[in-house]
């Protein structure tokens, strides 16, 4: 018989689940950052070539403070992936402007 406490988390982990649908991911080649005093507003888009409509496929809201831990993050996990498979190539695109009427979105 399993012990009751066998699944809880112990100390200071914590036990997170996932469903099939967000498991299979959603991909974006794009993203579009729109801040205001509170939020960050991250929009992650699929553009496809010679398709001039794309939609957005996945909005994540985080405070300020979850931003900055966000960037933090992806930074320390780029740094951990170009010390294994070098250094990643700046993509040969040229910036796309955005300007959607609110803060200067940047991608």
């Amino acid at each position: 018989m399993a012990d009751a406490n066998e699944n809880k988390p112990k100390g200071n982990q914590l036990n997170i689940e996932i469903s099939e649908e967000v498991a299979d991911g959603v991909y974006s080649n794009l993203a579009i950052i729109t801040h205001s005093n509170s939020e960050f507003v991250l929009d992650f888009v699929r553009v496809m070539p010679g398709v001039p409509k794309a939609k957005v496929r996945a909005r994540i809201l985080l405070t300020p403070q979850h931003a900055k831990r966000l960037m933090r993050a992806l930074s320390d996990n780029i740094n951990k992936f170009e010390s294994v498979h070098g250094t990643i190539q700046g993509s040969d695109l040229p910036d796309v402007p955005m300007h959607f009427g609110g803060p200067t979105a940047q991608a």
